[in-house]
């Protein structure tokens, strides 16, 4: 899993939509995006902008586990 983040809502709600259905990953309450390497290059075929804040710290799928991440897809 990898930690990537948005510029901006408009940008968060396109790629959320679009991940949709086709990759499994949590929201933290950060803010940040938990999502498999795969969706990465998907994103980036989609022309959807995005940063990525390295792989994932067990830590952030601590948190996710105990559900203070929100499922996205």
């Amino acid at each position: 899993m990898v930690t990537i983040t948005f510029p901006d809502r408009e940008t968060e709600k396109r790629a959320l939509a679009f991940l949709l259905g086709r990759f499994s990953g949590h929201i933290l309450k950060s803010g940040e995006h938990l999502v498999p390497e795969a969706a990465l290059e998907a994103l980036a075929d989609q022309n959807i902008t995005f940063t990525v804040k390295g792989k994932t710290t067990y830590e952030q799928q601590m948190a996710a586990i105990r559900g203070s991440a929100s499922p996205t897809v």
